[in-house]
């Protein structure tokens, strides 16, 4: 029979689909899969008002087969079959979908769900066989066609013989390369990994025929008399697929068990999931979703290497492994899939097109994955702290990055440790327990919570019954440049110089006393040069003799966050403050030595600045001096 060429397109475009629309040989049989359920789904449909198919749901199935020795695999279907006409149609034109005109020209054909809306999908198959026969007959026709191709130099139509209506395709494999096996689609449980992978949720059953070890019984006894265990190989025609996804059941018919169950195997997760959200909506969007908050990060998680996405589903066919778009990064911790009809699908069916849908989807899940864990937040406290102790900084992130932009969406998820008891409060129960007065919301920023509380700008909070929040990330202290307020209450922190504690009459004497001992300020500013921008009494200071605050935008613990991370060549430098405890008998001492003994005052100097810097975390710039100062003093 004289072969003819493809309608509309040429080797080179069979090619391009085969070699570039596809990343993944193995999803050819995915395609073909979904192929053979479409035309079942057909024939179903017609079952429905056609008396004369006589065939029930249960009465349908699609059959894999492998014939090592010809190098072939078989996908054959029951379903509704194709004409001589058909098959030039529909596989003779590249791109051509029946499954698409099926749907257009049915009215009621969104009862049941096509899922082979592009006709390029069978030509994967190319990628793994060199030679392809399709051997199909249609409902109600006498006789049989066969379709047969190996690529882009054309194709054959004659007929043939098949005994009920239905298309059976064959796969001649070719042989093995330096880069290729194609053996590995000769191999029944490889073959049967890629079902589950990709097609388990395909409505009818997947069949093939496996082979299984089973104990054999034997009357022969091993050296110790116990019997002999043996085993003989059997086979048997197995069911591949679950057919039913646990996302498309009643959330009321699937237990506890079940979900954790799904989530360990599906997600290799050897711990139960802190949270399970399985989600179906319906409306402007209609998709099915199940999600998973676990309980631990993935070993990369915060590494640039981890992949966020769920996983998505068209009427139960995996289309992509990580869909990244589906989630916004903060939540990138969630575990998942969904299950759309409405999603616009390229012809690839591995690329996701951006269209309205997917935001719909998206916006919807964003809410629900917040809505979950303030209930988390309200209901489990213990639960929502372990999440918060593993991926918080996710959701601090998720408002810094955002320069504020997701600050509704997070704000209320924030946790931090209060210094009066070391729990982790949000933000509205710090506010709430602010006393009467309090003007401002205080927190101290640095390397501990154990260093943090025994700060010494914080005794003076501590003596009025303020509290103040411990940030310990180092993303923390830019995250509350970035808040600014909280309850119409300024964050301030406790390193920034001015509390805001002292009274109008605090305020003045302090002014005054600056005024009065002056020179002596300007001579130990003089001693410590440009390391210090000023040097000035303390507003903060209860006990403790000298602290280290900053002026302008940048405090000292962003100092040392910016000047460790990677490729911060230029050092950035905190406009530092030295400030003295005028109420201390170190200051009383400093008086005692001006102005008669400046250079003991310039020693005092050095020695307080490098005292200051320890109490912050900060290292001493120059350790001589500091010891050798010291022992100036010891004479």
């Amino acid at each position: 029979m004289a072969k003819k060429q493809f309608r509309t397109e040429s080797k080179r475009i069979l090619d391009l689909m085969v070699n570039s629309i596809y990343t993944n040989k193995e999803i050819f049989l995915r395609e073909l899969i979904s192929n053979a359920s479409d035309a079942i789904d057909k024939l179903y449909f017609r079952s429905l008002t056609d008396q004369s198919v006589g065939m029930s749901r249960s009465d349908f199935a699609i059959d894999l087969a492998i014939d090592k020795d010809a190098r072939t695999l078989t996908v054959s279907d029951n379903g509704i079959g194709m004409t001589a006409e058909e098959l030039e149609k529909n596989l003779g034109t590249i791109a051509h979908s029946g499954s698409l005109d099926f749907t257009k020209n049915n009215e009621l054909s969104d009862e049941i769900d096509i899922i082979g809306q592009f006709g390029v999908g069978f030509y994967s198959a190319f990628m793994v066989a060199d030679r392809i026969s399709v051997t199909s007959r249609a409902f109600g026709a006498d006789s049989a066609n066969r379709w047969e191709s190996e690529g882009g130099d054309g194709y054959t139509v004659s007929p043939a013989e098949k005994e009920t209506a239905g298309t059976e395709i064959v796969l001649h494999l070719k042989e093995n390369t330096e880069h290729d096996k194609f053996d590995e689609f000769l191999d029944p449980w490889r073959v049967s990994s890629i079902v589950k992978r990709y097609s388990d949720y395909i409505r009818y059953p997947i069949r093939m025929e496996m082979e299984h070890q089973q104990r054999k019984e034997t009357e022969e006894k091993d050296e110790n008399g116990n019997p002999k265990v043996e085993y003989e190989t059997t086979k048997s025609v197995d069911t591949l697929n679950s057919m039913v996804p646990i996302w498309k059941r009643n959330k009321k018919d699937v237990t506890d068990e079940e979900y954790k169950s799904f989530y360990k195997e599906k997600f290799y997760d050897y711990a139960e999931p802190l949270r399970v959200i399985h989600q179906k909506a319906e409306g402007t969007t209609e998709y099915q979703a199940l999600l998973y908050i676990p309980s631990h990060a993935e070993f990369n998680y915060y590494s640039k290497d981890f992949e966020r996405g769920l996983q998505l589903y068209s009427s139960g066919v995996m289309i992509m492994e990580r869909c990244a778009d589906l989630l916004p990064e903060y939540f990138g911790f969630v575990k998942g899939l969904v299950d759309s009809e409405d999603l616009s699908l390229n012809i690839s069916r591995e690329m996701l097109q951006h269209d309205r849908q997917l935001t719909l989807i998206r916006t919807a899940l964003e809410k629900r994955i917040k809505h979950e864990l303030s209930d988390m937040l309200e209901k489990s406290r213990e639960d929502y702290e372990k999440f918060w102790n593993t991926f918080g900084l996710t959701i601090k992130f998720g408002i810094y990055q955002s320069y504020g932009a997701n600050r509704g969406q997070l704000e209320d998820l924030l946790l931090f440790r209060r210094a009066s008891d070391g729990k982790l409060v949000t933000l509205k129960e710090y506010a709430d327990a602010m006393p009467e007065g309090q003007k401002y919301c205080y927190y101290a920023a640095g390397e501990s919570f154990e260093k943090l509380s025994k700060l010494p700008q914080t005794e003076l909070l501590r003596d009025k019954g303020y509290d103040l929040l411990c940030l310990t990330d180092t993303v923390d202290e830019f995250l509350f440049q970035i808040l600014h307020s909280y309850s119409e209450k300024d964050f301030r922190s406790v390193s920034s110089g001015d509390l805001g504690l002292e009274s109008d009459e605090e305020k003045a004497e302090q002014e005054k006393l600056e005024g009065e001992y002056k020179e002596l300020f300007d001579c130990m500013k003089e001693a410590l040069g440009d390391r210090v921008t000023e040097v000035r009494l303390s507003s903060s200071l209860k006990t403790h003799p000298v602290c280290l605050t900053a002026k302008g935008a940048v405090s000292l613990e962003m100092e040392k966050v910016l000047n460790t991370m990677p490729g911060s060549e230029q050092k950035v430098k905190a406009q530092r403050v030295l400030e003295l405890n005028g109420g201390h008998p170190v200051f009383e001492a400093l008086k005692a030595l001006w102005p008669e003994q400046k250079e003991k005052v310039a020693t005092y100097a050095e020695l307080l600045y490098d005292q200051a810097l320890l109490i912050e975390g900060l290292s001493v710039e120059d350790p001589i001096r500091f010891s050798n100062a010291i022992c100036e003093l010891m004479k």
